[in-house]
């Protein structure tokens, strides 16, 4: 199928040369040039995994977006969530109906690009998708090499408006048959593990973050006391989920530590993988990295205005949001992705779910 893919991070370089090599037409976008150069040079990538190194041919590298965009049925934009409004003024002019735009994660930027899209005068019926995780664990080892630690083995996503989710599955699981459909993307905003995952290993291991140049948060800051705060946080998070009427399975992130247990979103044994592979001891600024940025400021923050919305308690959510926003000297809660910045506090439970289900905006 002809598929887009928008950036030029870990997660778009992995989609862009996974999905190509499996047989896919193949189109990447990516806005810096310098960095793209390599590239746009070989219009191809290196792909590293378990099998070895090989180039796999794109069928277009290329700045242009219009050309990227034109005649993909799929437009797959595994960004950060804090790129997500940038990108909306250059996706507006060139989306066309029908077109699937998925974010794998979105962090609720379903609703964001489609209100962006909107406001910038988009009349495009395109539909939204988005996950709970990127498709990959991966990591760069160069500006044109990729390399894959491991694959999902099953994807929950949820499609903005709900009532065209059919459709949207039927063009998704083309290109990612591990995908497994949820209620609407509010469901699937609250399967994200990076605001899971993240907010304890980073808060937690603030001090040697700053002290050493490398750090391996998922290694040697994942320790027992870490995490049982990401046990007390997810069940935080799968309360948020119930009182919203999601039913299971909530994919709880024990299952991702535990090879014995039920199969988790990258299948079992998956973060062995990802410490054997050593990509993950790496440089990390506790104010500006991604893990601060998208899955606190954006993440985490949602998470606790839905559940102060709901009317769930938060309490270990609520701290971990608190002592970063006195790590970063921004209050989160205030300046974050939230209900409340979003212009949907008010709303009542029967008019977003309403909203969910048609996709009118309000």
């Amino acid at each position: 199928m002809e598929i887009a893919v928008i950036g030029g991070g870990n997660g778009a370089y992995a989609t862009a040369a996974d999905l190509a090599e499996k047989g896919h037409s193949v189109r990447l976008w990516r806005r810096n040039k310098e960095a793209f150069q390599p590239v746009l040079e070989n219009q191809s990538l290196v792909l590293k995994d378990s099998q070895g190194g090989r180039r796999v041919r794109l069928t277009l590298a290329s700045m242009d977006m219009a050309a990227v965009i034109d005649g993909a049925e799929m437009v797959v934009i595994p960004l950060p969530a804090t790129a997500q409004e940038s990108l909306v003024s250059d996706l507006a002019p060139h989306l066309k109906d029908g077109q699937i735009v998925f974010l794998p994660p979105g962090t609720f930027g379903s609703y964001v690009i489609a209100r962006g899209l909107r406001d910038r005068g988009s009349r495009a019926d395109v539909v939204f998708a988005e996950t709970g995780t990127l498709p990959y664990l991966c990591r760069k080892h160069g500006p044109d090499t990729i390399a894959i630690t491991t694959r999902a083995t099953q994807l929950p996503v949820g499609v903005f408006p709900a009532e065209k989710s059919e459709y949207a599955f039927g063009i998704l699981k083309r290109a990612f048959p591990v995908v497994e459909p949820l209620k609407d993307v509010l469901d699937g905003a609250l399967m994200n593990a990076g605001p899971i995952i993240h907010p304890p290993l980073m808060i937690l291991n603030a001090g040697p973050i700053e002290h050493f140049d490398y750090w391996d948060i998922h290694n040697e800051g994942t320790q027992p006391a870490v995490r049982r705060v990401h046990d007390a946080l997810d069940a935080e998070r799968i309360s948020v989920r119930e009182a919203l009427g999601y039913g299971a399975p909530h994919f709880p992130l024990a299952d991702h530590y535990n090879p014995e247990g039920e199969e988790w979103m990258y299948g079992n044994a998956a973060h062995e993988k990802l410490v054997d592979s050593t990509d993950w001891r790496e440089k990390l600024d506790l104010v500006n990295h991604r893990y601060i940025r998208e899955d606190i400021a954006c993440g985490l923050a949602f998470l606790v205005s839905v559940a102060d919305w709901v009317g769930v308690r938060t309490p270990v959510a609520r701290g971990l949001l608190s002592v970063a926003s006195a790590i970063v000297g921004e209050d989160l809660r205030a300046t974050g992705r939230t209900l409340e910045n979003l212009k949907l506090a008010n709303m009542t439970p029967g008019e977003m779910n309403s909203m969910l289900r048609k996709g009118v905006l309000p």
